[in-house]
């Protein structure tokens, strides 16, 4: 989703801001409805808000109608910033899972440098937030981060999923180019906590641990299917 390249622009455009101003005056026509929007923590926050690819500029749009739809219409919308998030189930194409299922079939990752810091959430943690934002009372037109608040880089990560697999394999580190203006970014734990009384409570090593102990069993199922 994060990626540059100029054929994503209108699909980007299409497929994610469209979709969030359709619901978006859905809910406002209706009303007396809360919409929990989910934005994303590649949006850009200090000035000059310039999006680092079509996906950040498409949500930074979506947050932007939010805020309008809030103070304009009286809609009840609760923005909340999932930070990188990860777990079973997830899209193959993303980080943890294409690593994990890699080094559980004797594969090199090819990855780039490793060095961006990234605030990680485990998926527990973050549908439990979600569920929060949509049933605490007063919160209406606020902006919650929902993160642990700490940065760990991409290569320790991975280091710790070679660890947690027990694989040998050398990670190709380096074998990807890293992509221009990657966001390096820390979740405003202590607003959320006291306006959503929700924070992370999944350990980054815990959260890895079980999201490969769910891809090692889906891999077993797969072998024995064969």
């Amino acid at each position: 989703m994060g990626s540059r390249e100029l054929d994503l622009v209108l699909p980007s455009l299409q497929g994610e801001l469209v979709p969030m101003v359709n619901v978006m005056t859905a809910v406002a026509r209706r009303g007396a409805v809360r919409l929990v929007l989910a934005a994303s923590l590649e949006e850009p926050v200090t000035a000059p808000a310039v999006p680092s690819s079509p996906y950040a500029a498409a949500k930074w749009a979506g947050t932007g109608f939010a805020r309008m739809f809030h103070r304009l219409y009286g809609t009840a919308v609760v923005i909340t910033r999932p930070f990188m998030t990860y777990g079973p189930g997830q899209r193959t194409d993303k980080l943890v899972p294409y690593v994990i299922q890699s080094l559980l079939r004797g594969e090199a990752p090819k990855l780039s440098s490793g060095h961006r810091l990234v605030d990680w959430i485990y998926v527990d943690d973050l549908v439990r937030g979600l569920l929060l934002a949509g049933d605490r009372p007063g919160i209406e037109g606020e902006e919650l981060d929902l993160g642990s608040g700490q940065l760990v880089s991409v290569r320790q990560v991975v280091e710790q999923l070679v660890r947690a697999t027990g694989s040998t394999v050398a990670v190709k580190f380096g074998a990807v180019p890293d992509r221009p203006f990657e966001v390096e970014r820390r979740a405003d734990t202590a607003t959320t906590r006291t306006r959503l009384g929700w924070q992370a409570e999944i350990s980054l090593e815990d959260g890895l641990q079980r999201t490969v102990d769910w891809y090692r069993v889906r891999e077993r199922r797969s072998v024995c299917a064969q």
